[in-house]
């Protein structure tokens, strides 16, 4: 299901996947089967999220993600792919986001730029994450 009043241009998108109101799609962007993209959701071009994920309201997921199968992104999650973002800089680089299979990510969490989050980890409400998070691993606060 795609709501009317998303902005969905990508046409891969799987079977079973909802797209509340207020997402915008970009045309690159492949998302898998049996996900839930919230409202007010943005996901860029260069783009994988797989199957079973859950994307809460106010999520944006820029170029350069990959978020594996059974994953859940909490509300208001921020992700940064850009390490020292400036307005109009053509020189910058992008450092891509790894979010392995049945991550957890609580609302309000920050991840920076090139990091990989690793499979079943938790990462609770508010957390500031500035290293890769281990396979299993809880993080509360900052890491």
């Amino acid at each position: 299901m795609i709501h009317a009043l998303s902005d969905v241009q990508s046409k891969d998108i799987g079977n079973g996947t909802n797209i509340w109101q207020f997402c915008v799609v970009l045309p690159k962007a492949k998302i898998g089967s049996n996900c839930n993209i919230c409202a007010h959701c943005f996901i860029e071009n260069d783009v994988i999220i797989g199957n079973n994920v859950t994307i809460k309201c106010g999520v944006q997921i820029w170029d350069g993600m990959l978020i594996e199968d059974d994953v859940f992104i909490g509300p208001n999650v921020t992700f940064c792919n850009d390490r020292y973002p400036k307005s109009r800089n053509k020189d910058w680089k992008l450092e891509p986001i790894i979010i392995k299979r049945g991550a957890s990510i609580g609302a309000n969490a920050t991840i920076l730029p090139g990091i990989t989050i690793g499979e079943n980890a938790l990462i609770g409400a508010g957390s500031i994450i500035t290293k890769n998070v281990s396979s299993n691993e809880t993080v509360i606060g900052k890491k």
